[in-house]
């Protein structure tokens, strides 16, 4: 009787990853003291007259753990890279080294850490209620699916109830990754 539901429920799991995936990535963009290639992600550079991304311009890698190099293809846009950096409000310093720019990741103080992990408690939160907003259209479905009589009430609160187990799932993967994200946050 409940044909529709299988397609419902493979429907909500797929938004509710999609959101874990989205926190994990933002979670990726804040810094931590230790060089990472995704911290330059967000710097846009102002090349050929519009706005593109690094990753399109020049190559990103961390050669040490304090330092990200970034190699510029085209000579030409070297001072332009190396200004996106510098005021993409990442905290970052770049230095221009031949068409290389060197991006030292300075240590992190205490005011800082606290103020990225009430960052990354916000992406959470923000997360979180992007699930609960999944599983009241879930819900919402489901009591639509009961009116039009596709299911019966006790599969109503069967399915209802496989739609919550989703929910927790997923809520305890977003605090998981926000108590990783926070331990690498703190580690001095």
């Amino acid at each position: 009787m409940a044909q529709d539901f299988p397609t419902l429920k493979k429907d909500l799991q797929h938004k509710m990853e999609s959101t874990l995936d989205v926190v994990k990535k933002e979670f990726s963009g804040l810094r931590t003291g230790r060089a990472t290639t995704a911290l330059l992600d967000p710097v846009q550079v102002d090349a050929y007259g519009s706005q593109m991304p690094l990753n399109q311009v020049a190559s990103v890698s961390v050669p040490e753990p304090r330092m990200i190099s970034v190699s510029v293809w085209d000579k030409g846009l070297l001072k332009s890279v190396e200004k996106a950096i510098r005021e993409a409000n990442l905290g970052l310093n770049p230095m221009a080294d031949g068409t290389l720019i060197r991006v030292p990741i300075p240590p992190l103080t205490s005011e800082r850490r606290t103020e990225l992990t009430k960052v990354a408690h916000k992406y959470a939160e923000q997360a979180r209620v992007a699930v609960r907003n999944v599983r009241r259209d879930g819900n919402e479905a489901l009591k639509k699916m009961e009116k039009d009589h596709k299911i019966s009430q006790d599969e109503h609160k069967r399915f209802n109830d496989e739609v919550q187990k989703m929910t927790d799932q997923m809520i305890a993967k977003i605090d998981d990754a926000l108590k990783h994200k926070e331990q690498e946050i703190t580690q001095v």
